[in-house]
């Protein structure tokens, strides 16, 4: 007798990866396909790499539809998800990974400078949230990507880590609001991790160095670890897991 292949884990379902062009955002778009979801991959300005990440989702033999849309505008988020809508007609994964932010001490802060982290970083959740219920059946998941500068002070990351602490307490929020339509809402809070975004940071090699010198797994973080996480979330085994920050960074903050 031959055996059957066990389904995917996502077999049937539809993921939206905001950022997901790049770094992160790609790793997360890759690992969802592999467990069996269609993809769509939101991104701001790096066509190519949305059309790459895109081409990697087809190979694993799921959908994938690049989509152009700036998160912190709702006009652009209305466009975003009027292509989901056509495209999947539905959406059981939402990921919210794009961010952006200024990298500076507070004393040269502005008020521009606090209002563009905090529009896309923090607020971007609450419009996606908003925009997705329309999809989203029971059973739906919503992740948002934190950091540890949500929770510790990091040179020059004052207004993102604002942003990020922000984006954990909306999580909660939101999941004490949605739990009653059946949709969880979580957040992954990751280390420092070594993708392109990290060169914006003065003296990258002696982050990485460091937080690899003071993790207890002495090794920095790849985007595939930050995307297993996020996938652990979307399995029906974390059913039972909501309004929670799911930190990923080998124990780095437990050291002293």
């Amino acid at each position: 007798m031959g055996s059957s292949q066990a389904p995917l884990p996502l077999e049937g379902q539809v993921a939206l990866v905001t950022g997901g062009s790049r770094g992160i955002g790609r790793a997360i778009a890759r690992r969802l396909a592999a467990a069996g979801s269609d993809v769509a991959v939101n991104y701001h300005l790096n066509h190519d790499g949305a059309d790459a990440a895109c081409a990697e989702i087809r190979a694993l033999g799921r959908r994938a539809v690049a989509i152009q849309a700036d998160v912190a505008s709702p006009e652009s988020q209305d466009e975003l998800f009027d292509r989901v809508r056509a495209e999947f007609r539905r959406l059981d994964v939402l990921v919210s990974n794009a961010a952006s932010g200024v990298v500076r001490p507070l004393l040269e802060a502005t008020l521009k400078h606090w209002r563009f982290c905090a529009e896309t970083n923090a607020f971007a959740l609450v419009m996606l949230a908003q925009r997705a219920l329309d999809l989203m059946p029971r059973g739906g998941r919503i992740i948002a990507l934190s950091s540890l500068g949500a929770a510790r002070a990091l040179p020059g990351y004052g207004l993102v880590g604002a942003s990020k602490a922000a984006l954990e307490s909306l999580v909660r929020a939101l999941a004490a609001e949605l739990g009653g339509r059946g949709i969880r809402v979580n957040a992954v809070s990751a280390g420092i991790v070594d993708t392109d975004a990290l060169a914006a940071f003065p003296a990258r090699e002696a982050l990485l160095d460091g937080f690899a010198a003071r993790s207890p797994l002495g090794r920095a973080l790849t985007p595939d670890a930050i995307a297993s996480a996020i996938l652990l979330l979307c399995l029906p085994e974390s059913d039972a897991i909501s309004g929670s920050t799911l930190v990923v960074d080998g124990g780095y903050s437990i050291m002293g």
